[in-house]
């Protein structure tokens, strides 16, 4: 058995969910054969436990590692400042000049607030937002973490997530006594947003800027209104979609400002940073409300989103990621039509999402899609986050390959028997029990 499936095993037995991040198990991508664990990553080549090497055509440490893996530039000033101690009794004032730095990216805002994880920087939003507003109803949309504030929308409705990215997420030890204070709506929606509000004294309104679709309908314009007519806080959720269209977030491309945003992900090139930037009035209510972590002053986030931004800003990484992710798609797209696939590709340009429309043997299309392009040295699945070290060439191998494989795909569908061509079970599409 191969060792990282091995390990995978053990781990299971003694760790809850077999890892700390639901996108990361198993089967997620290929039950019982996906090599689960890597002793080394660097570029888009990832090495796992029994040395096998592949490309990562898939999610780049959940989107973490906008520049690549191991990136030089942010490594080298990471182990200096290990060097010189990544923690201690004083404050670093590295932290100073990150928040004067996305200052100065978002001059519409006045201070920021530090932690590591974005999650944890959506409830610190949410927290300061209602406390502002003197509100508690929240309206959302899009997909916001783990966190009480977001999961208590499935105890009114256990459905209530499941158009938000992730379906089948269960509040269980979420206080009941949440229920009814987080309300969802869709993206591009306003009319749903409108009806909320008029039954409901929405306090806080949170979203994902973009993730599978344009805005239209001046979408952004209307929360705006919403928001001011109401004395709402408007929050951008840049977590996942930031720093991938332009520096900042790709809130700027729609020219509607919020009052405050959070970043996470790529940010800092896969060390733990998030970031939650807001108008000095809304972010000044941080004061009166108990917001503190012994962690969020360690220096090597601040440290490593400094580097990260630096380099994105001289090497012009975001149009290198538009570039090379509209490659991807219109490839995709390219040989599902050779192959008379009918798919769906949505998403920006630098992180997009395939499905195969076709009911109920589409997750197993997938699954054995991820199979076979793990056999030809690829770690792939139905969602591409792209990176500056992705190239043309590595595209082009990987769409050759995908060809290849979209071909055997037809072919199964041919014989009506998707699942005898896999080697194991179809991948979870959800939030499941493991054992």
């Amino acid at each position: 058995m191969p060792k990282g499936q091995d390990l995978w095993k053990k781990a299971k037995k003694i760790i809850p969910g077999g890892s700390q991040l639901l996108s990361k198990r198993s089967e997620m991508f290929l039950p019982e054969n996906w090599p689960s664990y890597y002793q080394k990553a660097k570029g888009v080549e990832i090495w796992d436990l029994d040395n096998n090497k592949y490309i990562d055509m898939s999610i780049m440490g959940v989107g973490a590692c906008i520049l690549g893996y191991a990136d030089g530039d942010v490594d080298s000033a990471v182990k200096n400042t290990i060097d010189k101690g990544s923690m201690a009794t004083l404050n670093c004032p590295e932290e100073v000049y990150l928040a004067e730095v996305l200052l100065q990216i978002d001059p519409w805002a006045g201070m920021v607030r530090f932690a590591r994880s974005g999650g944890e920087a959506m409830a610190i939003a949410v927290r300061i937002a209602r406390a502002h507003s003197k509100k508690d109803l929240v309206a959302f949309c899009g997909y916001h973490g783990w966190y009480d504030w977001y999961l208590s929308a499935n105890l009114a409705d256990e459905k209530s997530l499941d158009g938000h990215l992730l379906p089948g997420l269960e509040p269980t030890g979420v206080p009941r006594s949440l229920k009814g204070s987080a309300l969802p709506f869709e993206y591009n929606r306003i009319d749903q947003l409108e009806e909320l509000v008029e039954k409901h004294d929405i306090g806080v309104i949170v979203l994902e800027t973009i993730r599978n679709y344009e805005p239209t309908n001046s979408f952004f314009r209307r929360i705006r209104e919403i928001a001011d007519n109401i004395g709402a806080v408007v929050i951008y959720d840049e977590i996942t979609c930031g720093w991938r269209l332009d520096i900042g977030g790709a809130f700027r491309k729609f020219g509607v400002n919020p009052d405050i945003v959070v970043y996470g992900k790529a940010i800092a090139n896969g060390y733990p940073m998030s970031a939650i930037v807001g108008t000095t009035e809304v972010m000044d209510t941080a004061q009166v409300s108990f917001i503190s972590s012994t962690f969020w002053t360690e220096r090597i986030g601040p440290v490593a989103s400094l580097a990260t931004i630096e380099k994105m800003r001289k090497e012009n990484v975001q149009t290198h990621l538009c570039r090379i992710g509209d490659l991807i798609q219109q490839g995709l797209k390219e040989i599902a039509e050779e192959n008379g696939l009918d798919m769906t590709i949505t998403g920006i340009s630098p992180l997009s999402h395939f499905s195969f429309n076709y009911g109920n043997l589409s997750l197993a299309m997938r699954t054995l899609f991820t199979q076979e392009m793990l056999k030809r040295g690829y770690l792939a699945s139905a969602s591409i986050y792209v990176s500056f070290k992705h190239t043309k060439e590595i595209v082009d191998s990987y769409i050759a390959d995908s060809n290849e494989v979209f071909h055997l795909i037809k072919k199964a569908l041919g014989q009506k028997d998707i699942h005898k061509f896999l080697d194991g079970p179809v991948a979870h599409a959800g939030f499941k029990r493991l054992t």
